[in-house]
């Protein structure tokens, strides 16, 4: 089966996503400056999301590149993401209306955890169907960033009982730690495309 249904239909998704998630910020019903001061924890926390679905949707966009053909073990995989994926505008919007409150901060952090749970099968998916070998498995090696992101999500989670900002904190530092260019995939297959002329030559 081939992957382009699969990149548009998540890409679809994804765009709908973060409709939702602009949509919860109501227009105010004054003209001055003290009229916006009520959304400012809304507008925060569409921010953090939209920084969240932008970076899922980058790494979604580089695993599928590698991809060359697509199983139902695959599809499901990416269904799974998607689902984890469309909760992120509810706890926003829940988050954002409530003033960043421990529960829903928590809620917040624990859809964070399972979105990258799903991420992870959908890369371990993709690599059994194409070997140990394949592009995405050399690029992911170690996978040190996808692997200490649960670790400090479930940090944030217990930390919302605490303190609601210090949560918050972990949640931003995991996102500006997935904002740091991550160029394996495309140095790999810049590099296969070398190898590959050469030997044409």
């Amino acid at each position: 089966m081939h992957k382009t249904r699969l990149e548009a239909f998540s890409d679809g998704v994804l765009a709908i996503i973060i409709t939702i998630m602009v949509l919860e910020i109501k227009v105010p019903h004054g003209y001055d400056l003290e009229a916006l001061r009520p959304l400012v924890p809304v507008v925060i926390s569409y921010i953090l999301s939209f920084i969240y679905v932008g970076i899922y949707w980058n790494n979604h966009h580089h695993m599928l590149y590698t991809v060359k053909f697509v199983t139902g073990d695959i599809l499901w995989a990416n269904m799974h993401l998607l689902f984890w994926l469309s909760l992120i505008p509810f706890v926003t919007g829940w988050i954002g209306e409530n003033h960043f409150a421990p529960i829903p901060m928590a809620c917040y952090g624990l859809v964070l955890l399972f979105n990258a749970i799903a991420y992870t099968i959908l890369q371990h998916r993709i690599i059994k169907s194409h070997g140990p070998d394949s592009i995405l498995a050399k690029a992911i090696g170690k996978d040190i960033k996808g692997k200490l992101s649960p670790v400090l999500y479930l940090a944030g989670i217990c930390a919302a009982s605490v303190s609601s900002w210090l949560s918050g904190g972990i949640y931003v530092l995991v996102a500006f730690m997935w904002l740091v260019p991550d160029r394996r995939i495309e140095v790999l297959l810049q590099h296969r495309k070398e190898q590959e002329a050469a030997k044409e030559a």
